[in-house]
């Protein structure tokens, strides 16, 4: 993500030794932890709601629907989940007979974006019926997640900066025609004149404007939340002009006890395979964000039992979130440069920031006022937030040594991975699990640059 200020933390920093800062177990006190968690919440609450949003849309279920009951219970789940996977993270809990689950450290788990590309077609057009197959996919990739957290160490050899930087800019990829069409009035407007209406690009461009504006010229609280607060200044001006329905909001209740298997389960070789292998990509951005914490505020290389035990958490808190309707979770890398500003490693900053969540999960009223953001206002939110994923991932190719060998790795798992998901009719041929995964765009560039980085020589002509 983009540099984050945080001068709101400064003073208390400032007082604290730099030893206590770098140590994940300090506790520096109530009144520094409160601020700092809350930083926390507002770094990564719209890029935690965002996917649930965008598939209940994909599915029929979202944005106009005539009842929005299951889009605000996918986001109270959303928020519930990443506050019970951060916990995870955080508190390092153990399973018998399994051992420590959780790295221990200040890491803020979310609903991840790596997942879209494979959720979406499962569920386009069928309704909320077709959510088990999402669930049931989950479920078995935070199993199988869980299961290989145990091995992080012996497959970081094959998962170079050109692997993992191709993934991540894919799902930046992925994502961005998402953005284009929430900004110009949502899917369910595409052919009719409201598509692309002035008022609707207006909406998406106030935020984007706002978010800028706050993220270069604001600071502390201000800049952190720039996105957040970018969005409510999109939000006031829809209220302004009468394109706010407050309804749902009156209507929901007070609190709410999560449902186990509240969508189902039902099979899907697709969602499966397809959740198994993205779970595989999400890993190395979690072993990514550990090491990132623990060299640049600790100082210190990652042990294998924090690389271990977070991913470990990754796996159990996707698991537990499937069970109860939501999406797959991930650590933020946005909260990680967020500690590397603030300089404070306390995994009791995080913890409290994850209660915040838990409690607001449990409260409905929160998801329905989600749910009336115009959709043109998400748009413009989230054409930021896509496009920092892409270039966050420019970022990680910057290390690559570009070689001819590896300008090729990369070239050809690009245009074959990007081409096929721009036309997957190319693929109509293929049965329905297969087409749906190579149209992906992630999994295809993922394997294929994996492949290719194991099998083809360091030289382009071994011989010469």
């Amino acid at each position: 993500m983009a540099t984050l200020h945080a001068d709101i933390a400064r003073p208390a920093t400032a007082a604290m030794p730099p030893e206590a800062a770098r140590d994940p177990d300090y506790f520096p006190g109530f009144a520094t932890a409160i601020p700092l968690g809350i930083q926390h919440v507002l770094a990564m609450f719209v890029s935690n709601i965002t996917p649930a949003i965008i598939v209940a849309g994909a599915a029929g279920f979202g944005y106009g629907s005539a009842d929005p009951s299951e889009l605000i219970y996918m986001i109270q789940m959303s928020m519930l989940f990443a506050g019970i996977a951060t916990l995870l993270q955080s508190l390092g809990p153990s399973l018998p007979l399994w051992g420590p689950i959780g790295a221990r450290l200040p890491l803020v788990q979310g609903t991840s974006f790596a997942y879209i590309s494979v959720m979406v077609p499962i569920v386009a057009g069928k309704g909320v019926g077709a959510m088990g197959a999402l669930m049931t996919g989950a479920l078995a990739c935070g199993v199988v997640h869980t299961l290989l957290s145990r091995f992080v160490g012996r497959i970081r050899f094959a998962l170079p900066p050109l692997v993992t930087g191709l993934v991540v800019l894919m799902i930046g990829l992925s994502l961005m025609r998402i953005a284009v069409q929430y900004a110009a009035g949502g899917p369910t407007t595409i052919g009719t004149p409201a598509y692309g209406a002035p008022v609707s690009w207006g909406l998406a461009g106030v935020v984007v404007l706002a978010t800028l504006a706050l993220k270069f010229f604001g600071r502390g609280i201000w800049s952190t939340a720039s996105v957040l607060i970018g969005l409510l200044a999109g939000y006031a001006l829809a209220l302004a002009l009468g394109r706010v329905s407050l309804g749902a909001v009156g209507q929901a209740g007070w609190f709410m006890v999560p449902q186990p298997f509240h969508f189902g389960l039902s099979w899907s070789a697709s969602a499966v395979i397809g959740f198994v292998l993205t779970g595989f990509v999400s890993s190395i951005e979690t072993i990514g964000d550990v090491e990132a914490i623990c060299e640049n505020t600790a100082r210190r290389r990652a042990t294998d039992g924090e690389l271990i035990g977070a991913v470990g958490a990754d796996g159990v808190g996707t698991a537990l979130a499937a069970v109860f309707g939501a999406m797959p979770n991930t650590t933020f890398s946005q909260n990680v440069g967020l500690i590397a500003i603030t300089g404070v490693m306390s995994r009791h900053i995080v913890s409290l920031g994850a209660a915040l969540l838990v409690v607001s999960g449990l409260i409905p009223k929160v998801g329905a006022a989600i749910t009336t953001i115009p959709i043109e206002v998400l748009g413009g939110g989230v054409i930021v937030m896509f496009g920092m994923v892409a270039s966050s991932a420019l970022s990680m190719l910057a290390k690559v040594e570009w070689s001819q060998r590896n300008m090729l790795i990369f070239g050809t798992a690009l245009s074959l991975s990007l081409g096929l998901q721009l036309e997957p009719a190319s693929l109509a041929y293929l049965p329905e699990t297969p087409r749906i995964l190579l149209t992906s765009g992630v999994l295809p560039a993922a394997l294929i640059a994996l492949v290719l980085n194991l099998v083809l020589p360091r030289e382009a002509n071994p011989s010469a």
